[in-house]
Order: structure tokens, then sequence, then C-alpha cells
């Protein structure tokens, strides 16, 4: 619609601080003092109202600066200093956007430019990016309520169609299934000797499975005009695999209920709770986690959305995994650790483009992200060499190449259809295999 909404600008002024003089810019000296400069610029128009175009061009010169310090090197060698600037470069970037009246187009882009920020930079403000995002994201859902109540959640036949049959799990390998055990009892018999076990019951009172019934049209209300890494290809391992940067809406329409062909689309391994707090209100962290020895903050929340077929190749988590099962089912083999040699790991180099092998990510690790101002963001090239493929094995589970890998066979294991509602218990460094059945999310909780 091209319709103008009402002026948000009061409303996102009042999120920011009151004065020029309280406005923070403070840096370290591995930020050029030009950059500095800039930056104050930028704040001095914020506060003077000077004409938009000029903080506009002020906020790009930022970020396109900034933007070449995040693809200088590898991730974990970015200082968190730039990551700051690009923060401030994408609010200032937002300000410049929203100032006068703002078309529905505006707000998305200001929404985009939010999500940037927060997927790449570092924290500002109090997380003023995020405060920021809920007010447009509230503004955008009055003015068009109408348009995005349409969307309602497909009929099931108007879902992608895979394959996605399982043969029936024997009694001999099958997951043992527990309701509620004590925390106690899970303790002794499962987290200490390192056994998985389905646990049922513990997530009935979790709105997502009750109260907030996650549907597609849930969460393209709730979610749908938020920018998210999206993988393309069935699985990491293949050589076609690739990531894109599209918004949520974008990703249901292309590869939940989209009938083109093309690649398999993936929301996986994606802090999307941390992104989206609307969403985090909807699941609680499972009790059993106090039994950690962490403190709540270190547990790693992570969403994985997608349509039947998506794979997670036979590969080991360094932590504790809890991984809860909302919507739709999931075929899951395990192996223990002790039958590794068994399983072929990747020995040698990187496996290309893998983002997601073994390590607790923040939402925008490793990836760099092509920014610029088209429907999509493209992922470039990762190099960062802190995520080696040893913890993924080489043997394609459910077809296995006997000759290659003729010990493969020769390893036990167990195996589940976790069920919506259920949550599957994976200790430390167990080997694990996921298919969805059907379109599936699932949260996982990792946890020391």
């Amino acid at each position: 619609m091209s319709e103008t909404t009402a002026h948000i600008w009061p409303e996102l002024q009042a999120a920011l601080p009151g004065t020029e003089a309280e406005f923070p810019l403070q840096f370290s000296e591995k930020v050029e003092p030009s950059v500095v400069s800039v930056l104050n610029l930028s704040r001095r128009q914020l506060y003077s109202g000077a004409e938009p175009s000029l903080l506009t061009q002020n906020a790009q010169v930022v970020l396109d600066f900034a933007w070449e310090k995040l693809n200088t090197g590898t991730w974990r060698d970015v200082d968190k200093e730039w990551r700051r600037v690009y923060s401030y470069g994408c609010l200032f970037r937002v300000a410049s956007l929203c100032q006068g009246e703002a078309s529905e187009a505006t707000l998305r882009e200001a929404i985009r430019s939010c999500d940037m920020g927060l997927l790449m930079g570092a924290a500002i403000l109090d997380n003023v990016l995020q405060t920021v995002v809920g007010i447009l994201q509230s503004r955008l859902r009055k003015r068009h309520s109408e348009e995005e109540n349409s969307n309602e959640g497909p009929d099931m036949k108007r879902l992608r169609t895979v394959c996605a049959s399982v043969s029936e799990v024997r009694v001999e390998t099958a997951v043992p299934r527990m309701q509620c055990p004590s925390l106690e009892g899970f303790r002794s018999d499962y987290l200490t000797p390192h056994k998985p076990v389905i646990l049922q019951g513990v997530i009935d009172h979790w709105p997502a499975c009750k109260d907030r019934r996650w549907s597609i049209d849930y969460l393209r209300r709730a979610a749908g005009c938020r920018t998210v890494p999206v993988e393309l290809g069935s699985r990491y391992t293949d050589e076609e695999w690739s990531q894109s940067l599209i918004t949520v809406n974008e990703f249901i329409d292309r590869y939940i209920t989209g009938t083109e062909g093309g690649p398999v689309g993936y929301l996986a391994q994606h802090q999307l709770f941390d992104q989206i707090p609307e969403l985090k209100e909807d699941i609680r962290i499972p009790d059993y986690c106090c039994l950690g020895e962490g403190e709540e903050d270190d547990i790693t929340i992570n969403a994985w959305f997608g349509p039947a077929g998506t794979v997670s190749p036979l590969h080991q988590d360094p932590q504790h995994n809890f991984l809860a099962q909302v919507v739709g089912r999931k075929y899951i083999r395990l192996y223990s650790p002790e039958d590794s040699d068994k399983l072929y790991p990747h020995q040698s180099h990187l496996l290309h483009n893998t983002s997601q092998v073994h390590q607790a990510l923040p939402v925008s690790d490793p990836i760099y992200w092509d920014y610029n101002t088209s429907q999509e963001y493209q992922a470039l090239p990762v190099s960062d060499p802190i995520y080696w493929d040893y913890n993924t094995s080489q043997v394609d589970v459910e077809c296995p190449d006997a000759a290659r890998f003729p010990d493969f066979s020769k390893a036990p294991y167990q195996e589940c259809v976790l069920q919506p509602g259920e949550v599957l218990f994976i200790p430390v460094q167990h080997w694990h295999y996921v298919r969805a059945l059907d379109l599936s999310f699932s949260v996982s909780f990792w946890w020391s």
C-alpha cells in the first residue's frame, strides 16, 4: 500500500536520550577519529532538526566504513567497537527514514535496518535498537492489521510436499520416554551417565503449545516483517548450500507455502528469541537446565523452522542440548561419542560455507552479509576458521555408502520420532542426525 502513516518520529524520539549531551559516543582508539567525527556530526544533525537527507548521507558513510571493518579478517577478530559503530549507523539511518510521514515501505526498510544492527552490531544505548524495532513493528501492525490478518495459515495441501517417510522405530533402538521426571531422577538416570531421553509433559505449559499456539498465521503476525538468516539447500554439507537474509514472510511464501521448485529453505540455528522478544514470551527454559554449571544467561536458545525434508547431518555439539518440538515431527538418530571412530568425521579442512557445526553462535556468527538496499541480503563466503568440520560425519545416515564407510553399520544407535510437545535430551558430544518429517518448528537449549 502506498498510503502514508501518521508521524512516528515523536514516539521514536522518546526512546532516545533527551538531549545531545545525554547521547554518548565514546569509542576506543581503535575507531578512527574521522569516523568518530562523522558520528558526532550525525548526532548533532539528529538533535538540531537538520534535513533528514543529510543524516541519511552521514549514516551511510558510517555504515559503509563499519561494514568494511566487519568483513576484514575473521569474525572473532572483529573488534566489538566496530560492531557498536555499525549499530549507531543503523540507528541514525532509521532516524533519517522516520522523520516526517513514513510510508509502509519506509517502515519496513527501517525495521530491516534495525534487524541488521541487531544481527551484525552490538548493543548500544541500553539496546535501543530493540526498543525502536518494537515501536516500528507495533505501528506497522496497527496500520495494516487487516492486511496481515489476511495471511491465514495455509491448507496443509498447499504446503510444499516432500517425501518424509521413516521406517518404524524398533523397540530395541528406541530412545526411552519419561513423563516429567524429578530433577534428581533426571540427574542420576540421564544427565550424569549421559543417556538420551525424551521428556514428556515438560513444555505443555508453554504458551506456544497452549494459549498462543504457533501457526504460520501467528508467526506472520509476530515476526513476518523481520529479517532473518535462512539456509538454502537440504543440508549444510551439500556443495550448493548457501545462505540469504530475507524476511520471515518471504521465507514462508517461498519455502513453506510456495509451489515453485528450487532449494529447501531452513531458518536454522538462529537466536530468533533474542532478536524478537515477543516470541521468547511463548517459551520457557526447561527446569532441568538448573542442574548445569552456568547461569541462565549462558543458555543458548536457537530456533529451527522449516518444511518437511530439512536435514541436519550427523554431527555433535560441545554442550548438552534440550531439543523441544513445538510443531511437526522429526526423525532423530543418536550415536555415542564412544563410537566416533565408526562415524567417519571429517578430518582435514573446513566444510565449505559451514556456519553451524558445533558452536553456540551469536545471531550473526560467522556469516558476513552484503548490506544493500535491495529486497535480499546475499551471504558472502565464510572464511572464519574457528568452526572445524571434525564434528560432522561424512556419512549420509539414511543412505550410507558401505564401500566407503564399512564400519558405520557396526555403530550402535538410538532413534526416535520426536512428537509435538516432547523434549529430547541430547547429552554433550552425542552424535545426532535430524530430519523433519513435517512442517516443523523446534527450539534448542544448549547448556553446560
